[in-house]
């Protein structure tokens, strides 16, 4: 029995900001981007890759508070998003930087071996990426 990841979800309050950083700086692909009851999630994905990560709006499908509690979360910067890999990340950090992301950590060797860099999405989700 084989099983793999289909899809992934990162809540973000602006989709258009978070298009980006996902699609701009990162260098993701959007695969869909749907508006369905005043609410739009974008899905992105890595070019090659079979993951998707949909980009959602913490109210959609939500009640208001859970929605309220979701935002309040993501925009304090409680949550983490992702770990990408990228095989430049001296050149990934400096495209991300340029974006004007919130840089937490340049890039940097660490305890546990890998070499990495944190940043904060428009959102206020941490991401991490990391050299390959």
């Amino acid at each position: 029995m084989a099983l793999t990841v289909s899809a992934m979800f990162i809540p973000v309050h602006d989709p258009d900001a978070a298009l980006g950083f996902y699609r701009d700086a990162l260098g993701l692909e959007v695969r869909a981007d749907v508006s369905s009851d005043g609410f739009r999630w974008v899905t992105v994905g890595a070019p090659g890759q079979d993951v998707d990560i949909v980009l959602s709006q913490p109210h959609g499908g939500r009640s208001q508070a859970e929605g309220d509690a979701l935002l309040a979360l993501v925009t304090q910067g409680s949550l983490q998003a992702a770990i990408f890999r990228t095989d430049d990340l001296d050149a990934t950090f400096e495209k991300v930087r340029a974006s004007g992301a919130e840089v937490l950590q340049e890039p940097a060797s660490q305890p546990w071996g890998a070499r990495d860099c944190a940043v904060r999405d428009p959102s206020g989700n941490l991401v991490r990426i990391a050299q390959a």
